[in-house]
């Protein structure tokens, strides 16, 4: 590659210029050869963060991003294919209960997830929890485990999207991860490479979002949304509250438990909520329902007959786990330390701060704050009260789940500021705030 090329890229994005598919195609080809040095990459990422993308550069993108390396083919496994994507949340085990739902309901399910970084969890880490699960496969092991069970999570291929990870890594290091092109494209070329008919998108909103505001988040949702449709990928995209966690329960273990409770009928409102309206729109993509109303009716059988949770047992036995843990959730590890966090007065919680409550958790070392550390399965928290309740003094808000009594004290420390208890009571949040479609 002629370095005047690269050059002329960087020169193009610092001024201001327009991107073509070929300049695209060689940024990409020299991220993932190496032929391309960091610093110029990271020179061209501060230009495009700085100067922004348009929605055709972006796509351009995207579409470079996706083909840099392996795509999955899974034309030849029967049944529609349908990925469900969240931006990352506080408490957000909707993955572990929605797939096996629509699974169920007859939609194939073959979901490359990540691990948790920061204050947001990881469905991969969450599944690891569960005795003898394997999420690290290869491609070959992974479709196989699709074909036995009609559904598998797991980590993502190292031969997709190669130059997404070198560009993702750079971003990091260069304060550019938030922008909204350059999230857009990194999320959906991996969308692109997994060879579903459709995806998806939930894009959290609040503040244990990475969008902390409803119109970023909008713009991202929308971008997303026109790529997908541009690359043949049918996409609509649900806008969700993070202001506080989802469920109750924060952390790897304790979220999977939350989640076989939600399978067997007995979970969080909030939870149930989110896992119909995303699941019926991965059940319209699929074409197994004509509408919103069909599609929860669908859901709702398929969960009070407990088909969703004999789904979840297959796809955990099919990855080597020890599918008794949908019936003895006692088998998934237990924290040694457990202390209550208590109210100091009379009142109604009028706020639970989502991203607190997760770094209390990283704190816990339920989370990580680099990438490849490792995290503690059994840690985290269990909320008690959430927004709108009721609580009286000395009464537990939460409790923390600890691997010992210094790292509980230092994670109640940051979980008293998460609480705000008020005199009295205020509104409960909504737990879909919007949906994006093509046609919106």
């Amino acid at each position: 590659m002629a370095v005047n090329d690269v050059l002329e890229i960087i020169r193009k994005k610092r001024d201001g210029g327009r991107l073509t598919a070929d300049d695209m195609d060689v940024l990409v080809r020299g991220a993932a050869d190496g032929s391309i040095p960091d610093y110029q990459l990271a020179t061209w990422l501060m230009a495009a963060y700085l100067r922004s993308l348009d929605y055709e550069e972006t796509t351009h993108l995207a579409r470079a991003m996706a083909a840099s390396g392996a795509m999955l083919d899974l034309s030849p496994i029967p049944g529609p294919k349908v990925d469900k994507h969240s931006t990352g949340g506080v408490g957000d085990k909707v993955s572990l209960v929605v797939l096996p739902l629509v699974a169920a309901c007859g939609v194939t399910v073959a979901k490359m997830s990540g691990r948790g970084l920061g204050h947001t969890g990881g469905t991969v880490d969450k599944l690891e929890s569960i005795p003898g699960m394997r999420v690290e496969m290869n491609v070959e092991e992974f479709l196989s485990c699709v074909r036995v069970a009609g559904i598998a999570i797991a980590g993502q291929s190292s031969s997709l999207v190669p130059a997404d990870k070198k560009l993702y890594s750079l971003r990091e290091v260069t304060a550019t991860v938030d922008s909204i092109p350059l999230i857009a494209s990194s999320i959906m070329s991996k969308k692109i490479a997994a060879g579903t008919d459709g995806v998806v998108l939930d894009v959290k909103v609040g503040r244990g979002a990475f969008m902390r505001e409803l119109d970023s988040a909008r713009q991202l949702a929308r971008l997303m949304v026109r790529i997908g449709e541009a690359c043949g990928l049918a996409t609509v995209a649900v806008l969700s509250n993070m202001d506080q966690p989802l469920g109750y329960r924060v952390g790897n273990a304790l979220e999977v438990r939350e989640a076989i409770e939600v399978l067997a009928g007995r979970g969080p409102h909030d939870v149930v909520e989110l896992t119909y309206r995303l699941g019926s729109e991965m059940l319209i993509l699929a074409g197994l329902a004509q509408d919103r109303k069909e599609a929860r009716r669908s859901l709702h059988r398929a969960l009070t007959r407990g088909h969703g949770l004999e789904k979840l047992a297959q796809m955990i036995r099919t990855q080597g786990g020890d599918p008794h843990v949908v019936e003895e959730p006692a088998l998934l590890p237990r924290a040694p330390v457990i202390r209550p966090l208590v109210a100091a007065a009379d009142g109604y919680v009028r706020e639970v701060d989502a991203r607190l409550v997760g770094w209390a958790c990283v704190l816990l070392g339920a989370g990580r704050r680099k990438r490849g550390a490792a995290v503690d399965p059994a840690v985290g928290i269990e909320l008690r009260k959430k927004v709108g309740d009721a609580v009286k003094a000395g009464e537990p808000l939460a409790c923390i789940h600890a691997r010992t009594a210094e790292t509980a004290s230092r994670a109640a420390r940051l979980l008293e500021k998460a609480y705000r208890v008020l005199d009295r009571p205020g509104p409960c949040p909504p737990v879909v705030l919007e949906m994006v479609s093509p046609n919106a």
